[in-house]
């Protein structure tokens, strides 16, 4: 489902959290980190995921994540990632 209008932060988290358990985790939700934990550490996302991550992102969204913006602070963690997309969807 690709959302048409400006992303609420609640549509953002849900769409994430669905894309990461269905995608990355496999429907294994007893792994779903916390929103503020990183993605690399609790072994959710590796290199790999990252580019996953991005595509879903710019797909869903219809932002695009430049280079110089696929840094951990916008993209490790699922708080990251809502206010990432919430500050690119008004751009």
């Amino acid at each position: 489902m690709r959302l048409e209008t400006r992303p609420t932060a609640t549509d953002v988290r849900g769409r994430l959290e669905e894309f990461i358990l269905e995608d990355l985790l496999f429907g294994d939700a007893g792994r779903m980190p916390d929103g503020d934990e990183s993605l690399m550490e609790t072994e959710v996302i590796d290199s790999t995921g990252v580019l996953e991550l991005i595509e879903f992102v710019e797909r869903e969204f219809g932002i695009r994540v430049e280079d110089s913006e696929t840094v951990p602070e916008n993209l490790d963690g699922i708080d990251r990632l809502v206010a990432f997309v919430q500050r690119k969807a008004t751009e």
